[in-house]
């Protein structure tokens, strides 16, 4: 059974940090594109960032440039998310996902899900 599980969320007051990590299983995850999305109550699911298979190619939305990174250890089947200067905007549940082929900002492009962690800046 394929799985991914995110961890790491939390409430982080405006400035703060976080690194969220996605758990992969039942799979070979090495031989996929990762991504984050998140989701804000009441609005679409959104692309934040993806990683090409071996990490030399990286996508990020605008909104999150030059704050948040996206990396990976394939040995360990392991996405991770590195965000700083959290924002108020950015609170939101937060999903990774793989997909077998190229880096995609478009969320029906995925194929494995996780269940999302919720990442909560506020003061």
């Amino acid at each position: 059974q394929v799985q991914l599980v995110e961890s790491g969320g939390g409430l982080v007051q405006p400035g703060g940090s976080l690194r969220l990590s996605c758990a992969g299983s039942g799979r070979t995850f090495s031989n996929d594109v990762m991504a984050w999305f998140r989701q804000a109550p009441g609005k679409e699911r959104e692309f934040v960032a993806a990683l090409g298979r071996i990490g030399d190619s990286t996508y990020y939305a605008e909104s999150v440039k030059g704050r948040f990174t996206i990396s990976r250890v394939n040995a360990k089947n392991t996405l991770y998310l590195q965000m700083i200067s959290l924002k108020p905007e950015d609170t939101a549940v937060y999903y990774c996902a793989s997909r077998a082929s190229y880096l995609s900002p478009h969320r029906y492009d995925y194929l494995y899900w996780g269940q999302g962690t919720q990442v909560t800046v506020s003061a």
